[in-house]
């Protein structure tokens, strides 16, 4: 008997994408160190403006992800917000409620991700049709490898990215920014020197040193809060300071040859290939999910903790990945927003929903009851894997079963063809109600 072809598996559905580095990574460079060109665009804040078009509601201050009750009471937690909304300092990860006491009359939209995809697509369609090499970074981001232009004088290249602009806001009603410079990393920086709707081209090493140079380090791809630290204790804070002291102090703090590469990234040295590379298999698969608000209804969290099985147990067998052991983490309503971690495990390596929430629930549900028996609030569930095994051997004492496996194929089937929520089990209706989910990392 033919299997069934899953096909397709849509792995960036309800993630928000980490950087992969894509510029200090060797085998995403370039051998050869001949002078390059890129240009970078970011369509800002994307799904806000995807929603202020589609409703007329431009220049209002808007969320995406929160929700108000029918008494007015705003729930849910801020997936991203317009720029109206940001001037009043409303940000990402910010509860809805919080989002109110900043601008009472913000107004709430919910995540429409079928919608930002098929936008996604007009957007690449209106960039294949200016350059050979197209990198899709992420639903509202993309690079252009424009080494073709590289002898072409700033007008030029300014009146090709006008143009650009022009054609997807003709397309898409959107705006967007743009970057031209030497290096894939500081055409991203410059696309974010003017937002909304702004163009920068830094094509010298006058403009590089006026621009880019006066940045801190934490803007670059592959610093964060961590390595950034580490930077300042060294003394070095800006990008400036970077290229002056040279990559001894890189490769002293992160070694020889990461050390190397991440200073030339800072530099603008990096020789960074435009491409869609194929789909980067993560070290661990998590997902996390801040309810819409708190509740003390064992049952829904019952019902979260199966919807979040579902969402990981999915992404492994797209990546084609298994698991033994597990790690979920029960997140509390308080000011600390502190929870409680559990590590589980099934009995081998598995992919399959029914053994992972079998052992999670077996976990859980006693330390969901201990903890609302004792009056807490459950505003949240994660779930991530402590190990990937990608070697598909089977086990000696532990097989899935074969008709079961067949189920979850012939629903991934069903799913990657139709929609994710085209087949569901019924025990994920018993969730906690609302109209958003603030989506975990994966």
């Amino acid at each position: 008997m033919k299997k069934l072809d899953p096909g397709a598996y849509d792995l960036t559905r309800n993630v928000h994408r980490i950087t992969l580095y894509n510029t200090i990574s060797a085998e995403q460079r370039h051998v050869r160190a001949k002078p390059r060109l890129y240009l970078h665009l970011d369509m800002n804040c994307f799904y806000a403006q995807v929603e202020q078009v589609s409703y007329d509601l431009q220049g209002l201050p808007l969320v995406v992800g929160g929700w108000r009750k029918p008494d007015g009471t705003a729930r849910g937690i801020v997936a991203t917000s317009s720029y109206e909304a940001r001037k009043f300092g409303i940000k990402t990860g910010m509860s809805a409620f919080e989002a109110v006491q900043l601008c009472p009359y913000v107004v709430f939209m919910q995540v429409h991700y079928e919608k930002y995809q098929a936008i996604s697509r007009q957007i690449r369609e209106v960039l294949d049709s200016y350059a050979a090499d197209v990198e899709a970074y992420s639903m509202d981001e993309y690079f252009l490898d424009l080494t073709f232009m590289i002898r072409q004088s700033d007008e030029k290249l300014r009146r090709y990215a006008q143009r650009i602009k022009r054609d997807i806001h003709e397309a898409t009603a959107l705006f967007c920014s743009l970057g031209i410079a030497r290096s894939k990393t500081y055409a991203k920086l410059a696309s974010d020197l003017v937002k909304p709707n702004g163009l920068t081209i830094v094509t010298d090493e006058a403009a590089e040193r006026r621009l880019i140079h006066p940045l801190q380090l934490d803007e670059v791809w592959g610093i964060g809060s961590r390595r950034f630290a580490r930077l300042e204790q060294a003394g070095l804070r800006t990008i400036a300071e970077a290229v002056q002291q040279g990559s001894g102090t890189f490769q002293k703090l992160f070694g020889a040859y990461f050390g190397r590469m991440l200073w030339e990234t800072v530099c603008g040295l990096d020789r960074a290939i435009v491409a869609d590379a194929p789909e980067h298999v993560p070290d661990e698969v998590s997902y996390m999910h801040t309810f819409s608000q708190w509740t003390t209804d064992p049952e829904q969290v019952r019902g979260e903790i199966t919807k979040s099985v579902r969402q990981l147990c999915y992404r492994m067998r797209g990546y084609d990945r298994r698991a033994r052991r597990f790690s979920g983490y029960l997140r509390f309503q308080d000011e600390s927003w502190r929870g409680v971690q559990v590590v589980f495990a099934t009995s081998g390596l598995t992919n399959l929903d029914q053994y992972v929430t079998d052992a999670a629930l077996n976990a859980f549900m006693p330390v969901v009851r201990h903890y609302l028996r004792h009056g807490q609030r459950i505003r949240g569930f994660g779930v991530s894997t402590l190990d990937l095994d990608a070697s598909g051997q089977l086990e000696l004492f532990f097989r899935e079963d074969e008709k079961l496996r067949n189920l979850f194929r012939a629903r991934d089937t069903i799913n990657n063809r139709y929609g994710f929520e085209s087949l569901i089990i019924a025990s994920s209706f018993d969730d906690v109600k609302g109209k958003t989910h603030f989506l975990g990392r994966s």
